[in-house]
């Protein structure tokens, strides 16, 4: 789980929220409302917003999965898969109390994955 979170608001524009992405080298960012989470930016959301023909004014608030399903810090890392699995979605905010405290990633899971393997001879 990340904890290092890149966290805007909704009044972002997407041109804003895309840059900070790339120096941040993260393909989701939350977004907060009043401190509290209320959607998610993937980089599948701007693709969305790309394909709808962009505007330069275009804000996050448009564009982000709202509401994104989330799990609780001693939530199992199955639960998690499970759930980005059947969700289709590749990153899960983890939540605590209302208060938002990490992300996991599906590159994540595939790193505790790959540790986990035996290894072959």
């Amino acid at each position: 789980m990340a904890r290092d979170l890149l966290t805007v608001g909704p009044e972002l524009t997407l041109v804003d929220v895309a840059r900070r992405m790339v120096e941040r080298n993260v393909g989701a960012v939350l977004v907060l409302e009043d401190g509290e989470l209320a959607g998610i930016m993937t980089e599948r959301d701007l693709m969305r917003a790309v394909a709808r023909g962009l505007r330069d004014d275009a804000t996050v608030g448009e564009s982000m999965t709202r509401h994104p399903e989330t799990i609780a810090p001693d939530d199992s890392l199955g639960h998690a898969a499970t759930l980005m699995i059947h969700g289709g979605f590749r990153h899960l905010p983890v939540v605590e109390g209302g208060e938002v405290v990490g992300i996991v990633s599906i590159r994540d899971l595939v790193h505790v994955l790959e540790d986990s393997a035996p290894r072959g001879a």
